[in-house]
């Protein structure tokens, strides 16, 4: 028993110990990169000879050999080469990026380039050609700008040689550096490595004047690289010019450029128009009315009114129709059906008249659901176009003509932006950030803008009007966020597109208001239709100082409901006859003929907000068709510097 627990014990105890001795001990070396035996492809050779010359220019031919297998290496190889960095104080670079010659073998080879979000992706061989396995040399001959660094003291080349993207390892890589005739090499160093790594595998040899040549001692493994640095006395290359700076700057910002002149030219064009057309005339003094203008109708007083058509255009007429006994609207939950009765087809306006025709024109019965869309949205359009020739032009001038024209230049700096930047980012990554995120943001931002106006006329529209401005906020706050991710990868078309996209959608918005005008007729009805509205609203204190107002009735109240409706100051109205319609209802609440439903009493708030909510949102879900709409990125290091990238086979 003795013998037994002390085995234990100094199991435990080595147990417990292993860890500290196995801290103690020596560590290892990293052991060397080993090939994989399944994967004999490889760069067997990777040479460059970077020239550089007095106007700043870099002129690099790459002489890659590789061994292929038919694994990655298929129908050539793919190199990659960065054209957009960040420089030390965070501004975007663009360097220019020009392929002079690709060969294979010392032949002209089949190339081309896709443009990705940092750089060009140069794809060497042909989609349907397949290569045998065996050895192939490319090279790569390609112009490049803006690699040089203008100290105080000297100018250098700071180079990333291979790139460190490769998928392929490479025996050797080579380095030759030469500068222009009478350039005398002040100091050099290279970094051999993974992205960040300082190691110093790497021999160097004079080749002459202004000529150095670097060469790695050992394999780089995949995504290892060499970086080389060489400077020269300060004179040798030409600085640039304050009209190569201009140019470069263009270079780097011409998106955020065109876009912001775009914007310019639309505001501009929209102010202009809206100070040739839009200007209303001067408003008359404003005085209580007890009824509305002669001859206008609740339809048409919205119509006037907002100068342009909605759905609740369509509610507002619909309960006129309903009051005047033509129809009756039945509500179960949010379902509406409509009934025709038969009379008061006399006392219709000729809109009304239209839309009652258009509505019934298959039966007695409409139940205002998606499978009825067509009729429905038929129905709509015969109201909209009968309003539309009874007061535009008459009473107001819509001047669409000048809205279309700055959609047309909106439109036009969309695709200035995108056209000066297909040479910066795939065509993929436009699409999904321009026209699905921006794009999205661009919506949420008009949907908000169009819910938030005017004075909440309760408090169920006030909370309606708090989310929509909660919605604005997050869309401009997921626009800043998208902004700040765009500049960070250096995506400039995107922070141009961000920018551009929103603003377009604010200003179109406000001057598709703005340019419509009422003529001088057309503000005296307005003014008319205000001092009805301020009846139609006011509170009771404040009627006692009107002059002879009618007498509150159950008659009234329905009679003037559709204006209220019109006006969006039905809460109002049904409150100043809340002890009217419950005296009516004798406690059972309030209850007219043209209406059945889940509602008991009409002259609760509740009521007439669903009238105007509810009601109007009925009538444009179910004139939509269905499925119409949706419910729902030395002191250097390896890898610093120009150049760089990498590659692989395809």
């Amino acid at each position: 028993m003795k013998t037994l627990r002390r085995v234990f014990f100094l199991a435990l105890a080595a147990v417990c110990l292993f860890p500290l001795l196995a801290s103690a001990a020596p560590p290892r070396k990293p052991a060397p990169y080993r090939r994989p035996t399944y994967n004999l492809e490889q760069i067997l050779r990777f040479q460059s000879l970077v020239q550089v010359h007095p106007d700043a220019t870099l002129t690099v031919t790459e002489t890659i050999k590789v061994e292929s297998a038919g694994v990655q290496i298929k129908r050539g190889i793919v190199r990659d080469f960065p054209t957009i960095y960040r420089d030390k104080s965070g501004k975007t670079v663009k360097v220019g990026f020009e392929v002079l010659e690709v060969l294979r073998d010392g032949q002209k080879e089949p190339y081309h380039l896709e443009h990705v979000s940092n750089g060009v992706k140069i794809y060497i061989g042909q989609k349907d050609v397949i290569l045998p396995a065996g050895k192939y040399e490319y090279t790569i001959k390609y112009r490049t700008d803006r690699q040089l660094g203008f100290f105080p003291d000297y100018d250098e080349l700071y180079w990333n040689v291979t790139g460190h993207g490769w998928t392929l390892p490479i025996n050797s890589a080579q380095a030759v550096i030469e500068l222009p005739p009478g350039a005398k090499i002040l100091q050099y160093s290279a970094y051999t490595g993974r992205m960040g790594a300082q190691g110093r595998d790497y021999q160097t040899r004079d080749a002459g004047p202004g000529k150095m040549i670097f060469s790695t001692t050992r394999d780089l493994p995949p995504r290892s690289g060499l970086t080389v640095a060489v400077a020269w006395p300060k004179g040798v290359v030409r600085p640039p010019s304050d009209v190569d700076k201009l140019g470069f700057f263009l270079r780097d910002y011409l998106n955020v450029v065109v876009g912001g002149a775009g914007l310019l030219l639309v505001l501009g064009f929209y102010l202009v128009s809206w100070n040739r057309v839009g200007r209303d005339p001067e408003e008359g003094t404003i005085i209580p009315l007890f009824a509305p203008p002669p001859g206008f109708s609740p339809p048409s007083v919205r119509f006037l009114m907002r100068m342009g058509f909605d759905d609740r255009t369509v509610a507002a007429a619909l309960v006129d129709m309903a009051v005047k006994g033509y129809l009756t609207i039945e509500n179960i939950g949010k379902e509406y059906t409509l009934h025709k009765r038969g009379g008061g087809a006399s006392a219709l306006s000729r809109g009304e008249q239209n839309l009652g025709a258009q509505l019934f024109a298959g039966g007695d019965t409409l139940e205002m659901k998606n499978k009825n869309h067509s009729l429905i949205q038929d129905s709509r359009e015969a109201l909209n176009k009968t309003l539309k020739g009874e007061l535009e032009k008459a009473y107001f001038f819509a001047n669409s003509n000048y809205f279309a024209t700055g959609l047309i230049l909106s439109v036009l700096t969309l695709g200035a932006v995108l056209l000066v930047s297909l040479n910066q980012t795939s065509f993929k990554d436009t699409v999904l950030w321009l026209f699905i995120w921006t794009g999205a943001c661009g919506a949420l931002a008009f949907w908000s803008l169009n819910r938030w106006g005017g004075v909440p006329s309760s408090a169920f529209s006030f909370i309606k009007k708090l989310g929509a401005m909660g919605m604005g906020l997050f869309a401009f706050g997921f626009m800043m966020v998208k902004i700040f991710t765009a500049s960070f990868l250096n995506y400039t078309f995107f922070v141009a597109a961000a920018i551009v996209i929103p603003v377009l959608v604010i200003l179109n918005f406000w001057f598709y208001r703005l340019l419509k005008a009422p003529t001088f007729t057309g503000r005296k009805v307005m003014d008319q239709i205000e001092g009805f509205k301020l009846y139609l609203s006011v509170a009771e204190k404040e009627r006692l100082n009107m002059l002879n107002p009618p007498e509150k009735t159950p008659e009234l109240f329905e009679k003037y409901l559709p204006y209220a409706l019109a006006l969006d100051v039905e809460n109002e109205w049904s409150e100043q006859f809340a002890e009217v319609l419950a005296q009516a209802g004798e406690g059972r609440g309030y209850t007219p003929g043209w209406y059945t439903g889940s509602y008991h009493d009409v002259g609760s708030s509740r009521f007439v907000s669903n009238l105007g909510g509810a009601f109007a949102g009925a009538i444009a879900s179910s004139a939509s068709a269905p499925g119409s709409s949706s419910g729902s990125g030395g002191g250097g290091f390896s890898g610093g510097g120009g150049g760089g990238g990498g590659g692989s086979g395809w």
